[in-house]
């Protein structure tokens, strides 16, 4: 589904009258490959180029060397442009900058109505798309009244709708309360598995990883680090070394193995704690 093969961006500085200053390398020599129906996670601190990384993905900048492929097109390619932006669509992180309609399925609709789809096909097309997301019964309703998580449900909807292979979500969750960014990962789990849909999630949240089939960690505009969740979060010093987290349950896993219990590296859930510190309980008494 993505190619990407010795990527390199500059982004070119300028002085106070709009010259040209210099440049700052934001990616740098990046391969990736990602198969279709994967779900990626693409982790980084801020700064790491992961942002970078996913416009690139949809054609929204494009490369100071290297090439990207989405879905066999080369993002060089101006006269691709738009097939690309439809087989790649993208998420941002504000919701409010996505949504224009006035009324929720309007919104939704609009990407199709600017493809030149039939507009009976626009109504087929808005309702199976509200209904990945869990937003069928808020059709009518104005996007002002619903909360940051349902609004970037129905951003995603609005991607869907324009029937992508893959979804770029560039920190989908950034401005969403615990319960928001569980209800936007959730539905972007469903659509990859029900839609066999490719997801690309940039985040800065561990433990909206933990679901991915693969891990990218990025740093310096480097993949530093890649892997299963499980292979990738039970390196927890080298990922404490970029500053970056690893999920809570997977900190208190590796603190108790160092205490000398026989817990696995990589623990990944509140279950898995539990059954490990079960075959524990003559140390622990």
């Amino acid at each position: 589904m993505i190619k990407i093969s010795k990527l390199i961006h500059d982004y070119i500085q300028r002085d106070e009258e709009g010259n040209p200053a210099g440049t700052v390398r934001a990616i740098d020599d990046v391969s990736l490959n990602v198969e279709p129906g994967q779900f990626i996670a693409i982790l980084g601190h801020n700064g790491s180029g992961k942002s970078t990384l996913a416009k690139h993905i949809n054609a929204l900048l494009f490369p100071t060397e290297g090439t990207v492929w989405v879905n066999g097109m080369d993002t060089k390619d101006q006269s691709l442009l738009w097939d690309i932006r439809q087989t790649a669509g993208m998420v941002f992180q504000n919701p409010d900058n996505q949504i224009i309609g006035q009324v929720v399925e309007e919104d939704v609709g609009f990407g199709p109505e600017n493809m030149g789809v039939p507009t009976e096909k626009i109504w087929e097309r808005v309702e199976e798309s509200l209904k990945a997301v869990g937003m069928l019964e808020y059709r009518k309703k104005s996007p002002n009244r619903l909360s940051g998580g349902q609004k970037q449900r129905v951003s995603i909807a609005g991607v869907i709708a324009m029937h992508p292979k893959c979804i770029v979500m560039d920190e989908p969750t950034a401005m969403l309360d615990p319960s928001g960014r569980a209800d936007v990962i959730s539905a972007a789990r469903s659509l990859n598995i029900e839609e066999n849909i490719t997801i690309i999630l940039i985040t800065h949240f561990m433990e909206e990883a933990i679901q991915a089939d693969h891990v990218f960690v990025m740093d310096n505009g480097k993949i530093a680090m890649q892997g299963s969740p499980r292979e990738v979060f039970s390196r927890v010093e080298e990922m404490q070394a970029l500053n970056l987290d690893v999920p809570q349950v997977t900190l208190l896993g590796h603190i108790l193995r160092k205490e000398g219990l026989d817990i696995p590296e990589g623990i990944l859930t509140k279950e898995e704690l539990a059954e490990a510190l079960a075959g524990n309980k003559e140390s622990l008494l």
